[in-house]
């Protein structure tokens, strides 16, 4: 991710999280940790949702390798975030998710952040490759001009 926020049109999925009084922090604002939730939940749900990804019972799962979020404009309580998921690297065995977290109506991004996930074989833990059916899933969101 450039550092500049993105827009709505650079991303293909959208999955919308209502934010919680319990994500507030002594600023009056969404604590920026919960930032990390929201982009955990909506690769996660994607991944289950849209790529019938077993998370409980699979013999390949994702692990975080490295994730970095930059925030541009606090977000308060009651918001809905329209979580927005790319695809920008899709690897033999790794995939790097882009994710902006939009408030409410907003054309910009609040924040904007990347998780990369390295799949590894649930008994060895050794790096995998994709399954099938995630590598299916996450082509339909893979940016095309990366």
């Amino acid at each position: 991710m450039s550092g500049e926020p993105l827009s709505r049109s650079d991303f293909t999925y959208f999955m919308q999280i209502q934010t919680r009084w319990a994500d507030m922090d002594s600023y009056g604002h969404v604590n920026n940790m919960a930032f990390y939730g929201f982009i955990d939940s909506c690769l996660t749900g994607f991944l289950v949702t849209e790529c019938s990804h077993d998370k409980d019972h699979a013999a390949a799962i994702g692990l975080v390798v490295e994730s970095g979020c930059q925030y541009f404009k606090p977000v308060t309580f009651p918001s809905i975030i329209n979580c927005g998921l790319r695809v920008a690297h899709l690897g033999t065995s790794s995939v790097r998710y882009e994710v902006g977290l939009f408030a409410d109506n907003d054309l910009t991004p609040s924040a904007q952040g990347f998780f990369v996930h390295v799949f590894v074989d649930r008994v060895t833990m050794r790096p995998t490759a994709l399954p099938s059916n995630i590598r299916g899933g996450l082509s339909s969101i893979l940016l095309r001009d990366c």
